[in-house]
C-alpha cells in the first residue's frame, strides 16, 4: 500500500507550523515541519515524496529564493508558496521559478485541500509547466483595455495605480477588473494570477503569442 504523501511546511512562525501540521494531519497527510529554508535546505535530500507548503516571507532567505535553490539543485517535488496580501508580484515570481500554486493568507481548510490536490496531481510536470491552451484561449477574448488592467493586477498593481498609469478612473478599472475574472473564470485575484500564468501571460511583456 502507497502511502500517503508528505507535506513539507516551511514557515518561521511556529503558531503557524503548528496550526498547519494539525490541519494537514486531519486531512490524513503526513506533515513534517522546517523552521526556516534555510533548515530546509540542509535536509533537501532526504525529503519523502509529497509537496512543499513554504511560506514566501521569512527571514535569511525567503521562500521564494529557497525554492529558485531546490530547483537549481534539480529537486522536483510541487512546490505551493503561501503568501499574504499584497505579495502578488513574489507569488509571480515564484510561478516563474518553477512554484506549482500559491494561496493567500489566511485560507480555509478546502483552499488548501484543493491547492495541494492540485500541486500533487501536477508533480510530473510541476517543473516547466506549458501553458494550458484552454487559458490561452480565454486570455484572447480579453479586449485590449482589459488585457492592460490585467497586466496590472498580476503585477501586484493596486486599482488606484492602474487607472493612473492607464489615464482611467479607479471605478472603470474595478469594471474592467470584474470583467476579466468573468471572462476567465476566476474566483480570486490569486486565482486570477495562476490561470495568467498558466496561460503563459507576463506582467512584464505581455502574452507570448497573444492577439490582444
Amino acid at each position: 500500500m502507497t502511502a500517503e504523501p508528505v507535506i513539507h511546511v516551511i514557515d518561521d512562525d511556529a503558531g503557524v507550523r503548528d496550526s498547519l501540521c494539525l490541519l494537514l494531519e486531519s486531512m490524513n497527510y503526513r506533515t513534517r515541519a522546517f523552521e526556516s529554508g534555510i533548515a530546509l535546505l540542509a535536509a533537501a535530500t532526504t525529503l519523502e515524496p509529497g509537496c512543499l507548503l513554504l511560506d514566501v516571507r521569512m527571514p535569511e532567505l525567503d521562500g521564494v529564493s529557497v525554492l529558485e535553490r531546490l530547483r537549481k539543485d534539480g529537486m522536483t517535488l510541487p512546490v505551493v508558496i503561501m503568501t499574504g496580501h499584497g505579495d502578488v508580484p513574489l507569488a509571480v515570481r515564484a510561478m516563474k521559478a518553477g512554484a506549482a500554486d500559491f494561496v493567500e493568507k489566511p485560507f480555509s481548510q478546502e483552499t488548501i485541500r484543493e491547492t495541494l490536490s492540485r500541486a500533487l496531481a501536477s508533480a510530473p510536470r510541476s517543473n516547466g509547466r506549458a501553458p494550458a491552451p484552454e487559458d490561452r484561449s480565454r486570455l484572447a477574448e480579453l479586449s485590449p483595455r482589459e488585457h492592460e488592467v490585467l497586466l496590472g493586477l498580476v503585477a501586484g498593481l493596486p486599482n488606484k495605480t492602474i487607472a493612473y498609469d492607464l489615464g482611467i478612473s479607479p471605478r472603470t478599472v474595478e469594471i474592467h477588473r470584474a470583467h476579466v475574472m468573468e471572462k476567465l473564470g476566476a474566483r480570486s485575484l490569486s486565482h486570477l494570477v495562476r490561470i495568467a500564468i498558466a496561460a503563459g501571460l507576463d506582467p512584464d511583456g505581455g502574452a507570448t503569442g497573444s492577439s490582444v
